[in-house]
């Protein structure tokens, strides 16, 4: 039996409403989603945070946001998927999380403002991910990045980006990556789990909100594409060392679990971390998550120094 945390609690309650977004077209249901910037005694004091658009292969220009802690010397460089169902999302909505991950990784934070479905579905998302990717690569120096300790970090959809570009770089020769921290990602779309049984109604993240996100980012047919669903991916041993964290009363729990357990019998080394009485999406929703998030951000700079 599950028991939720206070905070969550509080969440559940205050987010519950009769007008659910997946009831809504994407651009209403962006609208009720827009993040109040985060202040706080908790706020880390950086060198700098800088935005910048960078061209991807089509030709369009996407924003970036870089953040420097206070270091003066050559930096590891974490570049960062912001979650959202690949419908919702921007740079604002993990700003805290990327500042705390900056100062308590010691590191260059990338956080990457893909274009969004379904204005741009599949493979776009994707595309512009593993492009900013490969412009940091390019470009690591400039910023005083170490092009040698470069990882791959998102939350929930972010993470399936961050894995699914992780699996691109070693497969076409691109950008090393050294290592992928994954946020409750999505790793395959099938709502039939245990866990969608447990946690698809008020637990954060809807059964129907993530069919919602899904038929928006791609046709059901691509449903288990590899480049969709990571964890069909026949060849797993490519990828880095991983850190899966886990949201206890999340839909995508099991997948993440199966995900940690099939990198495992690859050889890659991995770790997955149960998160209990969390759920889903909890990561930089600041109001309700600061030190959920800040915990989180911790295991994940312990895990990539």
């Amino acid at each position: 039996m599950t028991t939720l945390k206070d905070e969550a609690i509080r969440y559940i309650k205050a987010s519950d409403s009769s007008m659910k977004y997946y009831n809504l077209s994407p651009q209403e249901a962006r609208a009720l989603k827009v993040v109040p910037k985060w202040t706080s005694p908790h706020s880390p004091q950086l060198a700098a945070i800088e935005t910048s658009k960078i061209s991807v292969r089509d030709g369009a220009q996407i924003n970036v946001r870089i953040y420097r802690p206070v270091l003066d010397k050559i930096l590891p460089v974490i570049v960062y998927y912001h979650g959202g169902g690949w419908v919702f999302g921007n740079l604002d909505s993990t700003d805290a999380g990327c500042q705390l991950l900056a100062e308590k990784a010691q590191a260059i934070v990338v956080s990457v403002d893909y274009r969004l479905a379904p204005e741009y579905p599949f493979p776009t998302p994707l595309f512009d991910a593993y492009d900013a990717l490969e412009w940091v690569d390019d470009n690591i120096q400039h910023f005083g990045g170490d092009a040698s300790t470069i990882t791959v970090a998102g939350d929930s959809a972010g993470g399936n980006l961050a894995t699914v570009v992780a699996y691109l770089a070693a497969t076409l020769n691109g950008p090393k990556i050294i290592a992928q921290a994954l946020i409750y990602p999505v790793v395959d779309v099938d709502f039939t789990t245990d866990s969608y049984s447990a946690y698809g109604e008020h637990y954060g993240l809807d059964k129907q909100g993530m069919q919602w996100f899904a038929d928006h980012y791609t046709d059901r047919q691509n449903y288990k594409n590899p480049l969709v669903s990571p964890l069909h991916m026949e060849d797993l041993s490519v990828l880095p060392r991983t850190m899966i964290i886990a949201a206890e009363a999340d839909v995508l729990y099991d997948e993440g679990l199966s995900y940690a357990q099939k990198l495992a019998e690859a050889n890659v080394e991995v770790e997955h971390i149960h998160m209990p009485g969390l759920i889903h999406s909890y990561f930089s929703k600041m109001a309700f998550f600061e030190a959920a998030t800040i915990d989180t951000v911790e295991k994940i700079a312990h895990f990539v120094k």
